[in-house]
């Protein structure tokens, strides 16, 4: 079920009784039609292991299942709010700055380290983002949020992108990622996001950068 974009930091999503989607707390903004909500205790699609696998990365974030008969409109804080549309790949966020997605993506959780290796673990200690990031795989359309807007850089082999930690927002296709950093690493920690380090991407995707460095 596709995302409407009403403006930049509003959308709206149609739901049939065969449908159903997952949206972050008090993400409702007003809805139309015979339609219910209710608290999500299995971690959406990914079940109890992508429950579990949230609150070992510190990711609380609780989801609400929405479902029935109606059109719901969508936003949270006066973000910026990007749709991201999956034709069977896998879509990298952190758990904070999903909005809402369709209940047919299969959610999991990703240990950064896996594909960073230790320099991807440090990504979190350095950034204040979790060692984890939320994953959804599949047919669908997701809602995600973010400060002062969103640019899709494309990521294609040999022209990687490097990106500032603080202004990532998500990303997909076949990609690796690690720190990268211009500095010693006892000059590293404890600095905040800037030229001292950046996530570098390489592979064939693309990744979706904010336009301003505030966390959500």
């Amino acid at each position: 079920m596709p995302f409407r974009e009403i403006n930049s930091k509003m959308v709206e999503a149609t739901l049939a009784p065969s449908q159903k989607l997952f949206s972050q707390r008090g993400a409702m903004l007003a809805y139309r039609g015979e339609v219910s909500f209710t608290p999500n205790i299995q971690g959406g699609q990914g079940g109890v292991a992508s429950m579990i696998g949230r609150r070992v990365a510190g990711e609380a974030t609780p989801l609400m299942t929405v479902e029935g008969s109606g059109t719901v409109m969508f936003g949270h804080g006066g973000h910026h709010i990007q749709v991201i549309n999956l034709s069977g790949d896998t879509l990298y966020v952190e758990a904070d700055r999903l909005l809402a997605f369709d209940g047919t993506l299969q959610q999991g959780t990703m240990f950064m380290g896996s594909q960073g290796g230790v320099m991807g673990m440090v990504r979190g200690q350095v950034t204040g983002q979790g060692l984890f990031t939320t994953t959804l795989k599949g047919h669908g359309a997701v809602a995600v949020m973010a400060h002062g807007g969103v640019i899709e850089l494309p990521i294609t082999p040999g022209r990687d992108v490097h990106v500032d930690p603080q202004a990532y927002v998500a990303h997909h296709g076949d990609v690796r990622n690690k720190l990268s950093t211009a500095v010693g690493w006892r000059d590293m920690v404890g600095r905040g996001s800037g030229e001292a380090f950046q996530l570098e991407l390489s592979g064939n995707g693309a990744v979706y950068v904010q336009a301003s460095e505030e966390k959500l």
